[in-house]
């Protein structure tokens, strides 16, 4: 694969661009979007009871940083301050069943980190009940919590399979012991393996395992090792993502040596390599980054063109609202995202006065609207129906995308990135690790940023 794209279109191609687990991304949230205007979206929210809910639960803690590690996380050993946390979670989530009134069907329910495993079997009991006091998780949800393997036991699993968990994610990230090392992550392959068995014999249904890719020391040799292992283990789901390098947001990054980290060319023949050894073992290559077994909820909504994707990642489950509790938490309510306060202690004040911990956000309109479809199509199911937008939201695509459809005649098309065919435009596979840069031309929003600083990772 890697000898599909040259050295010319990596040079072309790889500059800074969004992920778009949202459009318009979060660097266009804006705190003229507040608490005020949230309450507002609640209530409109609030009218439609039969329409179900996403849920995501930010767990912040951690006893110790992974210099790779791009999310919100806090750093301690002091089990009481994630106890303190967890009493304000409580008070929120309180607060917005409280708005919402009667609807209450989960059909998508994420506890993300951090380590949400940093917390004690009684406070996992404690939280999972207080979610389901004010909301009703249906019995076909995806219901999914992200594990480290190094700090999560056995009996956590158990508790976890018993209160309806279906889904883990486990960061491996390499098993390559330079590499671990290299990032402060070290975690045995042996101790991974150990937990893995003991998830499956709990008869979890779902098991991702995460990697990234662009790390510093990754070699392709000690990749292919790794991918080797993760393979073997025969997962449900495997996430190779690339590694976003954004020390001006999160300045321990800037600890990873530069000289030390793969360049273009290096990180596209990892994920060459990586596509490769896990579409020979029978997965499925699903979005930009994710692979899944044939018989999988994820592979299945991709063959029928009906996987959606949010900040919780690739889904199954589409809920027409997302609501996120915690310190920096993000949601997604009638048509407006909504971010929660990054300080611990702004959060907690918020909370005290009664009011949600509202930072920033951003309410959409109708052209944000359309493009946000457009792109979700793309990063999911790599083709956009025409048509399908032209009834969706009432406009003629050819004339309404007309500067999009000659900038990708001119670059992508013509590079073999993408393809616009009668009635649809579609990525080809020779395009899809490049996705994101397809994506980027009918952002509206990058057009106004062109000439200010990066705020993105590359796309390569």
């Amino acid at each position: 694969m890697s000898a599909a794209l040259t050295a010319d279109l990596l040079r072309r191609y790889d500059r800074p661009g969004p992920r778009y687990t949202s459009y318009p991304t979060a660097v266009e949230f804006s705190p003229s979007f507040d608490a005020a205007a949230y309450e507002a979206r609640l209530a409109a929210a609030a009218k439609a009871t039969e329409e179900p809910l996403s849920l995501y639960l930010h767990l912040p803690f951690c006893e110790e940083r992974c210099t790779f590690c791009g999310c919100m996380v806090v750093i301690t050993k002091k089990r009481e301050v994630a106890q303190h946390y967890l009493e304000y979670v409580h008070r929120e989530l309180d607060l917005l069943a409280s708005r919402l009134a009667g609807r209450r069907q989960v059909v998508q329910h994420h506890w993300g980190g951090g380590t949400p495993t940093y917390l004690s079997l009684a406070q996992i009991e404690t939280l999972h009940a207080r979610v389901t006091r004010h909301f009703d998780v249906a019995p076909e949800a995806e219901v999914a919590i992200e594990i480290d393997p190094r700090v999560t036991s056995v009996e956590q699993l158990a508790l976890l399979r018993r209160l309806g968990f279906n889904r883990l994610s486990m960061g491996v990230q390499d098993f390559a012991p330079d590499v671990q090392r290299a990032v402060n992550r070290v975690q045995g392959e042996k101790e991974t393996r150990a937990l893995f068995d003991a998830a499956r014999e709990l008869g979890f249904p779902s098991i991702n395992l995460d990697l990234i890719y662009g790390l510093p020391l990754q070699t392709t040799e000690s990749f292919e090792k790794t991918l080797a292992s993760v393979a073997a283990m025969r997962p449900d789901r495997i996430a190779v993502y690339s590694y976003a390098h954004v020390p001006w947001i999160r300045g321990h990054q800037q600890r990873l040596a530069p000289l030390e980290r793969p360049g273009p060319e290096l990180k596209l023949e990892l994920i060459s390599r990586a596509v490769d050894r896990f579409l020979a073992a029978g997965y499925q290559a699903i979005g930009m980054d994710h692979f899944a077994l044939p018989e999988d909820d994820l592979a299945r909504a991709q063959q029928a063109g009906t996987l959606h994707r949010n900040f919780m990642g690739y889904t199954t489950k589409r809920a027409p609202d997302m609501l996120g509790v915690g310190v920096s938490a993000i949601g997604d309510v009638r048509g407006a995202f909504v971010q929660n306060l990054k300080s611990l202690a702004a959060y907690y004040r918020a909370l005290d006065a009664g009011s949600f911990p509202v930072e920033r956000g951003f309410a959409t309109v109708a052209d944000d609207r359309a493009r946000r479809h457009v792109i979700t199509e793309l990063m999911c199911n790599f083709r956009v129906d025409v048509r399908d937008v032209e009834r969706r939201y009432e406009l003629d695509f050819a004339s309404y995308f007309r500067e999009e459809l000659a900038e990708l005649q001119a670059g992508p098309e013509a590079d073999g990135l993408v393809r616009l065919a009668p009635g649809a435009v579609e990525i080809p596979a020779r395009g899809r690790l490049l996705v994101r840069n397809v994506c980027m031309v009918f952002d509206r929003y990058l057009r106004t940023r062109a000439a200010e600083k990066p705020v993105f990772s590359r796309t390569i």
